[in-house]
Order: C-alpha cells, then structure tokens, then sequence
C-alpha cells in the first residue's frame, strides 16, 4: 500500500504512514482550522490499511514486529481529539482478529496536561497505550 505524508505546518502535524517501514506517525501540532479537511483522508487512509491486513493471510505484523502507531503531539485541540480516537477506534479493529499493534503516546515529562490527555482518550476508546515520556523542552 502506499505510503501517506503529510507535511506539518504551524497549525497543522506531520502525518506519516509508511507500511513498509512499519512507521505509523501523527507529529507536532495538531490545530487545523479544517480538522475534517486534515483527517478525513488519514482516517481514511487507516481504514483501508486495517481493512488490508485483516484481509491479508500473510503475517503483515507479527509479535516480533507489531504495527507501531506514534502519537507525538505537542498540543491539540479538542476538535482533533475527536478525530484522533477515530483513528484508535479503526486500530482497535486489529484486536479481535489477533493482529498486534503498539500506540505509543509521547509528551514531554513536564506536561501532565498532556499524558492526562492521552490516558483519557485510552480509557474512552478501550484501550492499551504506552505512555513516553520526553526530556523538557529546551527553552
């Protein structure tokens, strides 16, 4: 499947999935004035992937290379939140055929905001997410 980019600008994250390198990553910030023009297509995009490997006999991921999905967000809004559980809710999919998956959550150590933000996401959407704490903004 083909990869899918997406420059980040100031309002808006970089948005990258690359089956073939097994990168699945959603950088930076995430404010868009269009929310619904920014992730139609990811959640899209998504769908079709998760429909994929669930179509597909081979083992796309296995235990020993899980599909790894990087949630690395400095800040976003409440209108993205949405769309990001959208996101874990087609990953979640992945669960019952047995396919393994990672969604890591990163946030700098000093932004409880942040991890409290991920963690609530995870309990709404029923799931595991592993929490990554990073060294302090250099500033």
């Amino acid at each position: 499947m083909q990869e899918l980019y997406i420059s980040p600008t100031c309002e808006t994250p970089e948005v990258h999935f690359s089956p073939e390198k097994n990168i699945f990553m959603i950088r930076g910030i995430s404010s868009p004035e269009d929310v619904r023009a920014l992730y139609y297509p990811v959640i899209e995009w998504i769908k079709t992937y998760i429909d994929h490997i669930l179509k597909d006999d081979n083992e796309i991921h296995t235990s020993d290379s899980p599909l790894k999905f990087t949630t690395d967000l400095e800040y976003f809004n409440s209108s993205s939140a949405k769309f990001l559980y959208d996101i874990y809710l087609e990953l979640k999919r992945l669960i019952p055929a047995g396919k393994p998956f990672i969604i890591e959550w990163f946030y700098y150590e000093e932004d409880i905001d942040l991890k409290e933000a991920g963690e609530d996401i995870a309990l709404l959407a029923d799931m595991e997410f592993s929490f990554i704490p990073k060294k302090n903004k250099a500033g």
